[in-house]
C-alpha cells in the first residue's frame, strides 16, 4: 500500500500556537506529529475525539436554580420552613 502525505494549513492565534508548541515540546512532541495523532483520533473514533459542548447550564438546570431561589425567597419571608442543618431537618421530619 503506497502512503501518501498532503499538506494541511490551519489558521491559529499565535498565542495559541506558541503555548501548544511549548506543551507539546515538554511532551517529546511537535506540532505536525500532534495535529496527525488528532487527526487518526478521529478516524478510529469516527467522531471528534473530546467532547464538545456548550459551556452553559442546561434548561433543567437553569428550571432548577430558578426554583431554589423561589424557595430561598420563600423562607427568608417565613412563607416557608427552613433549617440551619441537615439534623435540624431530620428532628422535624421525625418529630411531625
Amino acid at each position: 500500500m503506497a502512503s501518501y502525505t498532503t499538506t494541511l494549513n490551519v489558521n491559529v492565534d499565535a498565542k495559541t500556537k506558541e503555548e501548544a508548541t511549548r506543551i507539546l515540546k515538554e511532551l517529546g512532541l511537535n506540532m505536525t506529529t500532534a495535529v496527525n495523532m488528532f487527526l487518526a483520533q478521529i478516524v478510529r473514533r469516527d467522531g471528534i475525539p473530546f467532547e464538545v459542548v456548550n459551556n452553559k447550564p442546561s434548561r433543567e438546570v437553569i428550571k432548577a436554580l430558578k426554583e431554589a431561589d423561589k424557595i430561598e425567597k420563600e423562607i427568608k419571608a417565613n412563607k416557608r420552613k427552613g433549617y440551619r442543618n441537615t439534623k435540624e431537618m431530620l428532628d422535624s421530619i421525625l418529630n411531625d
